[in-house]
C-alpha cells in the first residue's frame, strides 16, 4: 500500500551519517510522518550510504522516506519516493523509475497552475513555499496561505507547506489545510531535535481533535 503524506515531514541537514542519524531518530520519538533527505553538495557514495542508512531506519518506523531531487538515487537507496523540483525530471520519468507504488512530490513555489499540471501527471503530492522568510533559501519565492486553501480545495492529493516554519506560524498553515508542513531549520531548536517534532506533529493533533469536537456539537 502507498504511503499517505501527512504530518511533520522532517527534511535533513547536511551533516555526518552518525548525527544525520541522530537527528532523525529524535525527529521520529518526536512524531514526524514523513523523512526526505536532503544532501545538494556530498559525493556519490557518500549520499548513498546515508541514503540507505535513513531508508533503513525509516522501515524500521514504518514512516515514508523521500529523497530530494535524485531520481537515481532514490533507486539506488530503497527509497519509498522522490521529491521533484525545477529540473529533477518528470513525474512520468521518476514513475518509470522508481514504479507504481513510488510516492512523487513536486514543488510548485507559487503556481497553483504548476499544482494542477503534477496531479494531472499523477504525482502523489504538491509542496508551496516559502511561506515565511527562510534561512535554507533566502531567496525563494512567496507562497500565502490563501494560495494554500485554494490548492487543498481544488486538488485531490495532499498539499504540503514549506518554507520558514515554526510551530507558532506552523497552525496557520494547518488550518488552511495544509496536510504536512516540511520542516528543516526549526527542527533544530534550543530545546532540541524530539521536542520540536513534538511540538509540530501536535499541531495536527490539536486539529483533529478540534475537528473531533466540532463533529459531536453540530
Amino acid at each position: 500500500m502507498k504511503h499517505v503524506i501527512r504530518g511533520l515531514y522532517a527534511i535533513t541537514r547536511e551533516a555526518p551519517g552518525d548525527t544525520l542519524l541522530d537527528d532523525m531518530r529524535q525527529a521520529l520519538r518526536g512524531g514526524a510522518a514523513v523523512i526526505q533527505y536532503r544532501n545538494k553538495r556530498g559525493d556519490e557514495a557518500l549520499r548513498l550510504e546515508q541514503a540507505t542508512r535513513l531508508r533503513r531506519l525509516c522501515r524500521r518506523h514504518g514512516v515514508p522516506f523521500i529523497v530530494n531531487d535524485d531520481i537515481e538515487l532514490a533507486r539506488a537507496s530503497g527509497a519509498d519516493g522522490v521529491h521533484l523540483g525545477r529540473g529533477d525530471g518528470t513525474v512520468a520519468g521518476a514513475r518509470a523509475a522508481l514504479g507504481s507504488g513510488a510516492v512523487i512530490g513536486v514543488s510548485c513555489y507559487d503556481s497553483l497552475a504548476r499544482a494542477r499540471a503534477a496531479a494531472e501527471a499523477g504525482a502523489d503530492y504538491v509542496a508551496f513555499g516559502s511561506f515565511f522568510p527562510s534561512p535554507t533559501k533566502p531567496r525563494a519565492v512567496a507562497a500565502t496561505p490563501g494560495l494554500l486553501q485554494q490548492a487543498v480545495n481544488t486538488l485531490n492529493i495532499p498539499v504540503v507547506a514549506i518554507g520558514g516554519i515554526t510551530p507558532e506560524n506552523g497552525a496557520l498553515l494547518v488550518r488552511a489545510g495544509a496536510h504536512a508542513l516540511a520542516v528543516i531549520s526549526g527542527l533544530y531548536a534550543d530545546d532540541g531535535i524530539e521536542q520540536a517534532a513534538r511540538r509540530y506533529a501536535g499541531l495536527f493533533e490539536t486539529l483533529t481533535d478540534r475537528n473531533k469536537t466540532n463533529i459531536n456539537h453540530s
